[in-house]
């Protein structure tokens, strides 16, 4: 086993969706708490990829005989017999490993708080066995990305109060103005992402009991969801507008029209999902660029006060 079957094991390629998010929560954290650029971002990006490979090891192990079963995957690792499960299994524990180390490079909360993501990724290869909100817990998965980074900063300034501690006017929690609505606004965001991906798999989905939302409803019911949801993650993000100002806002409008375009014009294009990753893959990159550029050239809200 080399480092290029390891990578293709666990899509490398779509930690670009989870990645900018993981940024924009540690830079959101360190503009609000007023901590310079440090070591704790390397443990960060290290945290990152031990969870991104422990989830995709845990689905591909969980989702082995439905792989097998499915044309478009069965040439997988697991289905395909390339890669052993024990193997996959040693995979799964070091990256395990890898994400509770660097949680403890950084912080106890962080430590402690490592089960969640841990527990999200167990549960999420079964939700598709018996509903279609498994979209949604996919999104949730994901959508703990910035929120992990932001408490892990977080919690070296404030500790445990990081999670249950208040503003001075007691009116609402540390996380909540900017990075709830941003963890929300990713989960939905990746919801609206899943919904279309699973579109490629409908018929087999049907004959083989999974519960995807585009194999439960019909193609208008998943295409309006998808605009009802990227909607909703936008105005997620524009609530979230960690700097009150227009570079954030703008971008996530941008980049909600064009979400919407590419599902609208889906017919359009000879390679609808090449398309649609490429066009979700930036959405998170154009939004980063955007944060950082309004923490370079804006005032900082009261929020970050």
């Amino acid at each position: 086993m080399d480092v290029k079957q390891i990578l293709s094991f666990i899509k490398i390629e779509h930690t670009l969706f989870s990645l900018p998010f993981v940024l924009i929560g540690y830079f959101i954290a360190i503009e609000q708490f007023n901590i310079p650029l440090g070591i704790e971002l390397l443990w960060i990006l290290l945290a990152a990829v031990g969870a991104r490979g422990l989830a995709m090891a845990l689905n591909r192990i969980i989702d082995r005989e439905i792989d097998a079963a499915n044309p478009r995957t069965e040439g997988r690792h697991l289905a395909s017999g390339a890669m052993s499960l024990q193997t996959a299994w040693s995979l799964a524990a070091g990256f395990l490993v890898l994400l509770l180390l660097s949680a403890g490079m950084l912080n106890q909360v962080a430590l402690m708080m490592a089960w969640l993501p841990v527990l999200t990724f167990v549960v999420y290869p079964y939700m598709k066995r018996y509903t279609w909100l498994c979209h949604f817990w996919l999104g949730l998965c994901l959508g703990l990305a910035p929120a992990g980074a932001w408490v892990a900063i977080a919690a070296d300034v404030h500790g445990w109060n990081a999670i249950t501690g208040m503003f001075a006017s007691q009116t609402e929690f540390l996380w909540a103005p900017t990075i709830l609505p941003i963890s929300l606004g990713v989960l939905l965001w990746i919801a609206a992402f899943d919904i279309n991906y699973a579109r490629m798999d409908i018929e087999n989905d049907k004959k083989n009991g999974i519960h995807s939302f585009p194999s439960t409803f019909d193609d208008n019911a998943t295409t309006r969801t998808t605009v009802q949801l990227t909607l909703l993650w936008f105005a997620c993000f524009a609530i979230s507008d960690p700097m009150d100002g227009v570079w954030f806002l703008a971008a996530s409008g941008v980049m909600a029209l064009v979400n919407i375009w590419v599902v609208l014009s889906r017919e359009k294009f000879v390679d609808f999902q090449t398309v649609l990753f490429r066009a979700s893959m930036l959405t998170g990159w154009i939004l980063l660029a955007a944060l950082l550029i309004g923490f370079t050239v804006e005032e900082p809200s009261n929020m970050l006060d």
